[in-house]
């Protein structure tokens, strides 16, 4: 039999009471009438939302990024930045979101040991970051009149995306402060991806190597 609801049920309250019951219980609801039950929720309602526990992790990271840009639209400065401060702003707003998420990102990624079924969780966000990166990279090609400088907007934005999980496991990682760290892999990390594209690659290359060495050994 179904529970009385005790609040209205939106996508953001099944969300947080997904991310809730997680952390308090250290492991994922084992059905989804359990996890309902326990926190007032009609399955019906449940279902007018996700089709499954799997379709909710996978809304919880497009919620990251859907949060993040709606941030980054009430920045009125933002549209007229460079494309690569655009790149780095996002960056930063993102892992400042998951940053205040922390103990649910790790548990998200650090349950599933299989790599695989990490990324089929992180499907969605893959699809919003390299759109955003292919917009970012087709409004810089728009003022180029040469086709030789123009770059290829899909390896940009699969560039991007493997800046992003390199970011990603470095933040998982990072023991600093603040975690600072993070913040300096994020600028040379995007540093280095633009002047790739800009073909001026090896200081910045060199620069980024020496970082990841020491941040390695130490």
């Amino acid at each position: 039999m179904a529970t009385k609801k005790t609040q209205k049920t939106s996508d953001d309250t099944i969300i947080a009471a997904y991310m809730d019951y997680v952390l308090e219980h250290e492991t994922v609801p084992r059905s989804i009438y359990k996890f309902c039950k326990s926190n007032g929720i009609e399955e019906a309602d449940f279902y007018s939302f996700f089709g499954s526990i799997e379709g909710l992790q996978k809304a919880i990271w497009n919620k990251f990024y859907t949060t993040t840009d709606t941030l980054l639209e009430k920045n009125k400065e933002y549209e007229s930045f460079s494309n690569k401060d655009k790149m780095l702003t996002f960056f930063y707003s993102f892992f400042e979101l998951l940053t205040l998420n922390r103990s649910y990102v790790l548990f998200a990624l650090e349950e599933q040991k299989n790599m695989l079924k990490n990324m089929n969780q992180l499907k969605g966000l893959r699809r919003h970051i390299k759109a955003f990166a292919t917009e970012l990279i087709e409004d810089a090609n728009a003022d180029k009149n040469l086709k030789i400088t123009k770059h290829n907007p899909r390896l940009f934005s699969e560039g991007a995306w493997l800046e992003f999980l390199f970011v990603l496991k470095f933040w998982m990682d990072d023991d600093s402060a603040g975690f600072e760290k993070t913040d300096m892999a994020i600028e040379k990390s995007i540093n280095t991806i633009f002047d790739v594209f800009d073909n001026t690659p090896l200081e910045n290359i060199i620069d980024f190597g020496k970082f990841l060495f020491k941040e390695k050994m130490s």
